[in-house]
């Protein structure tokens, strides 16, 4: 058995991290029953990754997507959960959301500038301190 070394995969990435970001997801990959593209030889699935890399036999750019998409995907509520989505029931957020509303509608029509908006920050800190 050859032994890969970083320098072997280096041609395929751009950096070592890099490296332990691809490998990390085709053992995943792989663990999920992706058929390796070179002889697993009784080796652990982590040396087959990085084999698989360094032999350039592997589609690096495929690795990656499927790297990115995996912390795009939206997390699933745990059992007893109806949503991960915050409710408007707690009245403390849906006064943000109202301020943020008045805010960014205010932006919009060019009303505001950035030193009103900090006085009026300012003045609301001095109300709800009192």
């Amino acid at each position: 058995m050859a032994r890969t070394t970083n320098s072997d995969t280096l041609p395929y990435v751009d950096s070592r991290y890099e490296l332990g970001m691809l490998a990390s997801q085709r053992v995943r990959d792989l663990n999920g029953g992706a058929e390796p593209v070179v002889d697993k030889d009784g080796d652990k699935l982590t040396v087959v990754a990085l084999r698989e890399i360094a032999s350039g036999k592997l589609d690096i750019d495929m690795v990656r997507h499927e790297f990115v998409q995996n912390y795009k995907e939206t997390p699933i509520a745990s059992d007893g959960d109806e949503s991960l989505e915050i409710t408007d029931n707690d009245p403390v957020l849906r006064e943000i959301d109202a301020e943020l509303e008045n805010s960014l509608a205010d932006e919009s029509d060019g009303t505001i500038t950035a030193e009103e908006a900090a006085e009026e920050a300012m003045a609301d800190e001095d109300a709800s301190d009192e």
